[in-house]
């Protein structure tokens, strides 16, 4: 019943900007933690960034600071995730999940915490 859906990936070239859109069906974003997670070939899955219910609170991870930012639109109940001065090391499946608005739910690195996840969204950012 439950569904997030990721949409946004492609290819794009080292310094490009590209939004991510993750709509939920099935439950209500303001609800919920939610978070922007990737996955490269070979490493474990690390958090992004992530907002709490209220949306004033959110958490975005040193590798992407100042160049990654999350973002909600209750109305149409969709989580963003904004990507600028992108880099190949970038370059990765990205997840979005959502979780109980607790403040371990959004420290969590690996996102064990979440309770949904959508299937994910390829990254590629060449050189």
């Amino acid at each position: 019943q439950v569904q997030l859906v990721e949409s946004g990936g492609g290819l794009v070239q080292a310094g490009d900007s590209l939004r991510l859109s993750c709509v939920a069906s099935g439950l209500t974003v303001n609800m919920y933690a939610t978070g922007w997670f990737r996955q490269s070939p070979g490493k474990e899955r690390e958090v992004v960034a992530a907002i709490r219910r209220s949306g004033g609170i959110t958490y975005v991870a040193d590798s992407v600071k100042g160049r990654f930012s999350i973002s909600r639109d209750n109305t149409k109940n969709t989580v963003y995730l904004q990507m600028s001065s992108l880099k190949p090391e970038d370059t990765a499946v990205y997840y979005c999940a959502a979780g109980p608005d607790r403040f371990r739910t959004v420290i969590s690195n690996r996102g064990n915490e979440y309770d949904y996840w959508g299937r994910g969204t390829l990254v590629t950012v060449s050189s």
